[in-house]
């Protein structure tokens, strides 16, 4: 980051262009698989080669995703569309151009709502969505002298997304992608995989002193496979280029490539215009049409989003942010919340149950919400025999919930039948373990009477020792306490 007193004297500005890989089983206008991984150049053909004589042919389902990204984003659709081609030569790029969107963005305009760290809620403004074709990948492997092209990409359907300069640091950078990729995922449009270039980020990014009226000349800075990478390199060139500044230099409108290993960035090429790439209409594509009865369909079958169900479950279930922001990270997370609690009011301990016991299991066993092997109604019981006092929290994580893991197929109650697990809330039950822990303890206890209280601590772990676990805790505590005090 740039020191306290250089950062006082520039404002950063940055705005990003987000490619997400649209999941479809076939490219943008031929009929090659998309399947990632595939041996080099197999999902290929004349078509995506752009042989002489082929003609493209649009997939319709590519647009339904991108229209469903758009309402997502609060866009306005394009009813009329056309595409064009982009011209530049790159050996990667079969056909010498690129199939894309100019004039005519199948979205238009928008906004992403973020939260940030500081508790402000904010609305990064887009400029478009627009449809286009991928470029095929040049591979440069070790000590090799020549660049392979594999040409399996070249054709998957992309949306590009292209932000409004409304960035003004890398936390809120790294927000707004976090927000992409979720919103990408809720609507099954990409898998948001960054390690794998299903979604790409490009970031252009400058700077200008506090008092000055119009941008600094931007870079773009490319090859960022992580979100915190593109953060790592916002503020890297943000601190470059007031460094150069300071030293009166001009900053130069260049593409940068970033290295994570160094955590800096390198000029690539000076940065094309856009009558570099002689933009003209695709004149092998038809014009194509949005209907308003199929945009209606297709609002219709929208999902609820992320910022909305962020915003159900602080309102409805009286969440923390915190706790609704985790809640949300996945789409079957948040449908697996959500249909929890209409199975317990106690929403809290539920959320509790969510982002302690549940995500340790899942991140153990490295595996995603789908494949847990509990009911929301097997855990929504488990919920209520805590909160009823009928086993306490301890037990019912460590013990019952263990053990309804590895036998899906048994309830709370039946497990804690089961193992004797049911919590002993009897005060003549208890008070006699508290005076035997008591009375096996004396130096501990006149070092609890001198002033040492975190021995209360390991009282209550003999109690609960002693009750084999089944002492309700709030009792013993408040018996332990009477007899000590």
């Amino acid at each position: 980051m740039p020191d306290k007193e250089l950062q006082k004297k520039y404002i950063v500005v940055v705005g990003l262009e987000v490619h997400a890989q649209l999941m479809t089983n076939s490219k943008i206008f031929a009929a090659d698989a998309t399947l990632f991984g595939d041996a080099p150049n197999t999902n290929i053909s004349v078509i995506t080669l752009g042989h002489p004589g082929t003609l493209p042919k649009l997939n319709e389902k590519v647009v339904e995703h991108a229209i469903r990204m758009g309402l997502a984003c609060h866009c306005e659709i394009s009813r009329y569309n056309i595409f064009d081609r982009k011209n530049y030569f790159y050996p990667d790029l079969p056909k010498g151009y690129q199939i894309t969107q100019d004039k005519t963005p199948i979205c238009i305009g928008g906004y992403v709502p973020v939260s940030l760290s500081n508790g402000d809620e904010r609305k990064i403004r887009l400029n478009r969505i627009h449809l286009e074709e991928d470029a095929g990948k040049s591979m440069h492997l070790a000590g090799a002298s020549e660049t392979l092209v594999d040409f399996n990409r070249a054709g998957v359907p992309l949306i590009e997304i292209v932000t409004e300069p409304d960035i003004r640091n890398a936390e809120e950078a790294g927000v707004l992608l976090a927000e992409v990729r979720k919103l990408v995922r809720y609507l099954d449009v990409c898998d948001g995989n960054m390690e794998e270039g299903s979604m790409r980020c490009d970031a252009n990014i400058s700077v200008m002193r506090t008092d000055a009226q119009e941008y600094g000349k931007k870079v773009e800075v490319k090859n960022m496979n992580s979100i915190r990478n593109v953060q790592r390199a916002i503020e890297h060139e943000a601190e470059r280029q007031m460094m150069e500044l300071e030293k009166g230099h001009t900053i130069i409108s260049e593409t940068r490539t970033f290295d994570a290993a160094t955590g800096t960035t390198a000029a690539i090429r000076t940065k094309e215009e856009l009558n570099d790439y002689r933009y003209f209409p695709e004149p092998d594509l038809s014009p194509f049409i949005v209907s308003e009865e199929w945009l209606a369909d297709i609002q219709a079958g929208m999902p609820a989003l992320p910022h909305e169900l962020s915003q159900k479950f602080r309102t409805a279930y009286q969440l923390p942010a915190y706790d609704a922001e985790v809640l949300t990270d996945t789409k079957e997370t948040a449908a697996y919340f959500d249909t929890l609690c209409a199975k317990t009011h106690h929403y809290k301990a539920a959320s509790n149950w969510m982002m302690g016991p549940v995500r340790s299991y899942l991140n153990d066993k490295d595996i995603a919400m789908p494949q847990f092997p509990l009911a929301p109604d097997q855990l929504a019981a488990l919920v209520e025999l805590v909160a009823n006092d009928t086993i306490s929290f301890t037990v019912a994580s460590q013990k019952v919930f263990s053990y309804m893991l590895k036998h899906p197929e048994k309830s709370a109650t039946q497990v804690m039948e089961d193992l004797n697990l049911k919590q002993d809330n009897n005060t003549e039950n208890i008070q006699p373990l508290v005076e035997e822990v008591l009375t096996a303890f004396p130096q501990k206890v006149q070092q609890y009477k001198n002033g040492k209280k975190g021995l209360l601590g390991m009282f209550m772990s003999e109690i609960m020792k002693k009750s084999k676990g089944k002492a309700n805790p709030k009792i013993a505590s408040e018996l332990l306490k009477a007899a000590l005090d």
